[in-house]
């Protein structure tokens, strides 16, 4: 639309805008926290229900999980290569329709109690969430000013971990009760999420009209197969996208490694129960949900690296270490414990938001390639739930429980290291300014 000069009109600035939310892309944020809870209401009762469907073959639970995250990696690459080729609307379409149509096939499959059924449906359903979510989180990239694209991001993590575990946690710890408890009241439970996910994606189908979304971003002369494999050629051809790619890979894999050892070790092992353990979770993600956006501005105002560096990596290390040892420090099964504990794990929350401006920091490093970038990125936050289960699987049958912990606390190590490497103009910019 233009003016009578000839000039193109600018749709005016609204509050949305001003705290860093793109206003034509609202109901998108809305439906990514609605589509995550429904994601998310497995997330600390999933392990233990498998193994209770497996019997014998409990054992198997750890590498399902392990080759879910590899469905949830591949998904993730092709949230950011699909975009670029069809537009980040049809992608999250597409995400939906697997999602439910596996989920409901592994909720039968669970019945059966047969491993290899299990495995098949709940590995294509980890397709689902990944082509949702960061088909969005592209979206936003292509939509969001440079200025506020760092708070954009973190506001889009408000939503996905607010889903992921929070909300989703929540859910669980009310509705199990609700639906009798125990083993019937997870499978109950895990059928009503699918609800939630049915809502989020007619949120965000319905309630998004912003026209790149079902546009090619892709240079037309591109062939489907090198848009498909331009973010694999472009870690190869760029040193620094892949150090960014590593430091992402790493951000929250101890999350996701968390969501297996601790269920069984708070929510048991230290005389807590499985509410406490889900009523922890609801309130540590509660607090990454309150400073993502926090982050998301520091980092746009302070340097996108810095605060990926010092409160990112070295914070969430130490966070881990607390989340850790205190619950093990503390009197067994106490109230007074169970609160320091909890106070610990909001430690990890908070600074664990520290990673936010990796979505702004990524498709800077290749300002030319910026579509292949995110895709990279998203490939990463999605490996994060393989890279967690895959310490699990491999340190805890020789570290045990606080050899896996230990683990985690390295691979940030690596990640403090790799930051010398991701230097963006932006950055170099604001330390003029200061």
């Amino acid at each position: 639309m233009t003016a009578l000069s000839g000039r193109p009109l600018v749709a005016a600035e609204t509050w949305l805008d001003r705290i860093g939310i793109p206003h034509s892309l609202r109901w998108g944020f809305l439906a990514v926290l609605v589509f995550m809870t429904g994601n998310g209401v497995e997330s600390n009762f999933i392990s233990p229900h498998m193994a209770n469907a497996l019997g014998s073959q409990a054992a198997l639970v750890p590498t399902i999980i392990m080759l879910y995250g590899v469905a949830v990696t591949v998904a993730s690459y092709l949230s950011g290569a699909l975009s670029d080729l069809v537009g980040p609307r049809r992608v999250m379409a597409l995400g939906f329709a697997c999602w439910v149509v596996f989920e409901v096939l592994f909720l039968f499959s669970l019945g059966t109690g047969s491993a290899t059924a299990i495995f098949a449906t709940y590995f294509f359903r980890g397709l689902g969430y990944p082509l949702f979510a960061f088909a969005f989180l592209v979206w936003i990239n292509n939509v969001a000013p440079t200025k506020s694209k760092g708070t954009a991001v973190g506001w889009f993590y408000v939503m996905f971990t607010g889903g992921l575990p929070t909300f989703g946690s929540l859910f669980a710890l009310v509705f199990i009760p609700t639906f009798g408890g125990g083993a019937t009241g997870e499978s109950k439970t895990l059928w009503a999420s699918i609800a939630l996910v049915t809502l989020g994606f007619a949120l965000v189908w319905f309630g998004v009209k912003e026209p790149s979304g079902s546009q090619r971003s892709a240079p037309a002369h591109e062939s489907t197969a090198k848009v498909l494999t331009s973010g694999l050629r472009l870690l190869r051809t760029e040193p620094r996208v892949l150090a960014g790619f590593i430091v992402r890979l790493i951000n929250t894999a101890p999350q996701y490694g968390m969501f297996v050892i601790l269920p069984a070790v708070i929510g048991g092992q230290l005389g807590w129960t499985q509410t406490q353990w889900l009523m922890m979770t609801v309130i540590v993600y509660a607090s990454n949900i309150a400073f993502n956006a926090v982050f998301g501005a520091i980092g746009d105002k302070w340097g996108w690296v810095r605060t990926v560096r010092w409160f990112g990596i070295l914070g969430s290390a130490l966070g881990l270490l607390a989340w850790w040892y205190v619950p093990h420090l503390v009197a067994p099964g106490s109230d007074w414990g169970y609160w320091l504990s909890v106070l610990a794990g909001v430690v990890f929350g908070i600074l664990l938001a520290g990673f936010v401006p990796m979505g702004a920091i990524m498709p800077a490093l290749a300002p030319t390639h910026q579509g292949a970038a995110m895709a990279m990125y998203t490939t990463a936050a999605g490996g994060a739930a393989f890279l967690g289960a895959a310490v699990v699987a491999i340190v805890l049958p020789w570290g045990g429980n606080t050899g896996v912990v230990w683990a985690f606390v390295a691979l940030y190590g690596v990640a403090f290291a790799l930051t010398n490497f991701l230097k963006v103009p932006e950055d170099s910019s604001r330390n003029r300014q200061h």
